[in-house]
């Protein structure tokens, strides 16, 4: 049972369940269990909860309401998680849709098989995910004109955490190729723990019309999350 993320109770230990290694960081991913919940931490900082999950499930919806109806859409996105963004887009898009997600790192996807992945209602078991092991650039830059969406939530934002090559992405050539990746008015949706001034600006350089959006961790509380939707025009 996973609770709600309004959830209080006593305070129970912190059990580490699981560990693993991030390619291209020397830091690892460790995998907790606590009251119920389950945590993935790097280092000395929280990247994911099953008891926090709103903004993550509001950059699907931002990112879907921008882009509009399409009665079968190609989305990516990048990064798994704990599956809560895959699993709002499926609510939303159609029948025949197709979304992709990649994930780099293999433990991420069998910790949502195994240990947390009901929590977000098994996404991964949905007919319309395609999983892709493998970095998220790789598939971007080897698909011109393919997505109408691509979401991402590779780390905490244009400033990569977890895996500094993620700042590649959010650079601009790494912005450069995922104007490419998108079709005619395709929308690229990003997912930040803050803002990010200069990265504005960077977007509007490459031909994007940009919005900024903040939202709560928690819907009604906790830390503001900055979402971008960027349409491709």
């Amino acid at each position: 049972m996973c609770p709600s993320p309004w959830h209080t109770a006593a305070v129970k230990p912190r059990e580490m369940i699981a560990t693993a290694k991030i390619p291209g960081h020397s830091g690892e991913l460790r995998c907790y269990h606590h009251d119920g919940a389950y945590e993935v931490w790097v280092d000395h900082t929280e990247l994911m909860s099953t008891r926090v999950f709103g903004s993550e499930e509001a950059l699907a919806e931002l990112a879907l309401e921008r882009l509009g109806h399409r009665r079968a859409p190609r989305i990516l996105i990048g990064g798994l998680g704990m599956g809560f963004t895959l699993a709002r887009t499926l609510a939303l898009v159609a029948e025949r849709a197709v979304v992709e997600v990649a994930e780099i790192v293999p433990e991420i996807v069998t910790w949502n098989k195994e240990l947390f992945g009901h929590c977000a209602g098994d996404p991964l078991k949905d007919e319309r995910t395609k999983l892709i092991m493998g970095d998220v650039r790789e598939v971007i830059e080897s698909s011109p004109d393919t997505y109408d969406v691509i979401m991402l939530d590779v780390d905490n934002g244009p400033e990569g955490l977890s895996r500094p090559n993620n700042d590649s992405l959010y650079n601009k050539p790494g912005l450069k190729k995922l104007h490419k990746a998108l079709r005619q008015d395709g929308v690229l949706g990003i997912w930040s723990a803050s803002d990010h001034d200069k990265f504005n600006t960077r977007l509007r350089a490459e031909r994007f019309n940009v919005e900024l959006r903040h939202v709560k961790a928690r819907r009604t509380k906790g830390a503001r999350r900055a979402i971008w939707t960027a349409k491709r025009v």
